[in-house]
């Protein structure tokens, strides 16, 4: 087993694996809130760090059918959302290569809460 690296995002807007606390993505990312996940309400992210991906597969979801794989956390393999890996309809085209993250799976981290994230962060490291 390596060693696992981890990117911490800049910006005091991130979100963050709400199991283990690790940044997911940036505020800055988003593309759209009004997304539905399996969960409850969701968003559409350009960007993610730190998660794998399972296999791909075909998903019927609400706008049609999609090849998808779900994105887990890197860290403690939660299971944050999918990402779309290609989309039958062409008017769903834009969602290829994006990201979808369950507010159920993710924190959001406002300005106020920025000197918890750095404290959080060493006490991982030190231990």
């Amino acid at each position: 087993m390596g060693l696992l690296f981890v990117q911490s995002l800049p910006g005091p807007k991130v979100f963050m694996c709400r199991c283990c606390k690790v940044d997911s993505a940036s505020h800055d990312a988003i593309l759209s809130k009004s997304f539905s996940g399996r969960y409850g309400p969701a968003y559409l992210i350009s960007r993610v760090v730190n998660f794998t991906v399972g296999p791909s597969e075909d998903r019927h979801l609400l706008t049609g059918w999609h090849i998808v794989c779900d994105v887990y956390c890197s860290c403690c393999q939660q299971l944050l959302g999918w990402k779309y890996e290609k989309a039958y309809d062409e008017s769903q085209k834009y969602k290829e290569g994006r990201f979808v993250l369950e507010k159920a799976r993710v924190m959001k981290i406002a300005p106020g809460i920025f000197h918890f994230r750095v404290f959080y962060l060493r006490s991982l490291v030190v231990g």
